[in-house]
């Protein structure tokens, strides 16, 4: 290294010459993590890394460049689309239509009301129902929300914590009526409860119950459900709430680690469901720092699973996940610039190596996107797929200086993180002291106050301003839609055989309280009497009690 030394203090000597006439436009460059960026990287800075031990080959250990050994040159990521608003009869049609423009997977987004297990006439659900998504409250509507589409032909991810056992009972019934057997299903339900606690909110029951649940899943689906991703563990909010690349990979493996124990814990062998574990991240704007965050997280997991769990199937060790593209970085100011965002935001995400791929739209941060946004999100994956040639080459940032050196950097300050986490005794315990909430609101804050005082810019935020006019032709749930959804409750009560649907809550009712039963065998028989979410969840909360957050100082 002799002779790069010597040639670096020879430019470095060079550019202090130059920077003193004409100074470097900011004296501190940093990622969108706030990471300073040196002016130039060199060999210097990987030279503590192996490639064999640190790198290596695609499909292999320790899997930083791929969890497949063609990756793209086989088949290309899973292009979704997240949708689902008002009824499920308007989710059918855009479902529909999604796959006519040749989406690949469906991802449905459920309303409010579903999503903390309320039915649509419940009191708390006034004024959310069908709004952020489609409103879900029977075996019924789960029906006319996959009618005319094979479950056998498509992939579906449902964004679902808390009652995940009752959406997932519902698919599996509807593919039942299909002719579809539930080993022929393939999808994911995201079914993380930490990260709610941590950064979305959307949770019912206290962690332990819900921690019985989602291990339950995960035993089922080992058996009846062999191919299907029990569980979507979600850094995509944790960064939606404000925290770093490096926080994001930290808090997200931390959860993970919690449900692989907890699995254990249960007395199930870990390379019978890890294999069915999958992932899900955001992708900010920051191209390479993104880049770098994805691989940092597979080299992180493969790592943990080997030498934490003893995992011994490859299949244990690899990370995959699906990549939303970050929904806090779109601006209601000149909403046209999302389309921009978005497209870097999903060549990161490819050249990160996604199994799946959920571009935003334009329009998002102003309301649920109209058709026309929505397939210039789906056209933005398709153009980076068949034009960009990024997916010709199995990671083809590999080898970069920067690269490299940031792949590294994340990796070293996840490992600080999860190591302050495990002398926490845990996330659970991290969560309950507040520690990962304190510690995300904290790089919020950073972030917020550098876009304030301009050191951070946000184009047409806080500079390259236009007058604009109010936006027009923004997509808007009628009101009509609760008022329907009332009724079809109604309708169902009066028709169904509510004797079943006693027996089967009261049966279910009695199995939670046996820590020893397995609840999805009995929420799926709830659920084919059309018991509603909400009859089926109350059960649970009545047993299992509602959780209360605590303060964050």
């Amino acid at each position: 290294m002799s002779n790069l030394d010597d040639r670096l203090n020879a430019f470095g000597e060079k550019v202090a010459k130059e920077t003193t006439k004409n100074p470097e436009r900011k004296e501190n460059f940093v990622t969108g993590s706030g990471e300073h960026v040196e002016r130039l990287y060199t060999p210097k800075d990987v030279e503590h890394i192996d490639y064999i031990d640190d790198i290596g080959f695609p499909g292999e250990y320790p899997f930083t460049r791929g969890v497949q050994s063609t990756m793209y040159r086989g088949r290309l990521w899973t292009m979704r689309q997240y949708a689902g608003f008002a009824t499920a009869e308007e989710s059918n049609e855009r479902y529909k239509f999604l796959i006519e423009q040749g989406s690949m997977g469906l991802s449905v987004a459920f309303d409010l009301p579903t999503q903390i297990g309320y039915d649509s006439d419940h009191a708390l659900s006034e004024g959310e129902v069908g709004k952020v998504g489609v409103a879900i409250d029977s075996l019924r509507d789960m029906e006319i929300l996959f009618n005319g589409i094979p479950l056998d032909k498509v992939s579906t991810s449902m964004t679902i914590n808390a009652p995940a056992a009752v959406l997932l009972a519902m698919y599996i019934a509807v593919a039942e009526k299909q002719g579809v057997t539930p080993d022929k299903l393939r999808g994911t339900i995201q079914n993380d409860i930490l990260k709610e606690y941590i950064a979305r909110g959307t949770y019912i029951f206290p962690p332990e119950p819900s921690m019985r649940l989602i291990t339950n899943i995960f035993e089922y689906c080992a058996k009846e459900v062999p191919q299907w991703n029990t569980i979507s563990i979600s850094g995509y909010h944790i960064r939606e709430a404000g925290s770093s690349a490096a926080q994001e990979v930290a808090f997200t493996l931390a959860d993970g680690i919690a449900y692989v124990q907890a699995a254990l814990d249960a007395g199930l062998d870990v390379d019978d469901f890890a294999p069915r574990l999958s992932f899900f991240f955001n992708s900010h704007n920051d191209l390479l720092e993104e880049v770098a965050k994805f691989r940092a997280a597979r080299k992180l997991w493969a790592k943990i699973m080997k030498e934490r769990f003893g995992a011994k199937s490859p299949k244990s060790l690899m990370l995959k996940f699906h990549t939303q593209t970050a929904g806090c970085t779109l601006t209601a100011q000149q909403p046209d610039n999302n389309i921009i965002r978005v497209a870097i935001q999903t060549l990161a995400a490819v050249l990160g190596g996604t199994q799946s791929l959920h571009t935003n739209s334009r329009d998002e941060a102003l309301a649920l996107p109209t058709e026309d946004s929505v397939r210039i999100a789906l056209r933005t994956q398709q153009i980076v797929a068949h034009e960009s040639g990024v997916a010709e080459t199995v990671d083809p940032l590999a080898g970069s200086y920067y690269i490299e050196s940031m792949t590294d950097k994340i990796v070293k300050q996840a490992e600080d993180y999860i190591e302050k986490i495990d002398k926490i005794g845990g996330a659970p315990k991290a969560i309950e002291r507040g520690y990962i909430q304190q510690e995300i609101m904290d790089s919020a804050y950073r972030y917020q106050k550098d876009i304030e005082s301009k050191s951070r810019i946000v184009v047409g935020v806080n500079q390259f301003k236009v007058n604009e006019e109010p936006p027009k032709g923004l997509l808007r749930v009628d009101p009509a839609v609760e008022v329907r959804q009332k009724e079809k409750i109604s309708s169902l009560k009066s028709d169904r055989d509510n004797s079943a649907v006693n027996d089967s809550l009261n049966k279910l009712r009695k199995a939670a309280n046996d820590p020893k039963s397995n609840l999805m065998p009995l929420i799926l028989d709830a659920v084919k009497c059309y018991a509603t979410l909400g009859e089926i969840c109350q059960v649970l909360r009545d047993e299992f009690g509602e959780y209360v957050a605590t303060a964050t100082l």
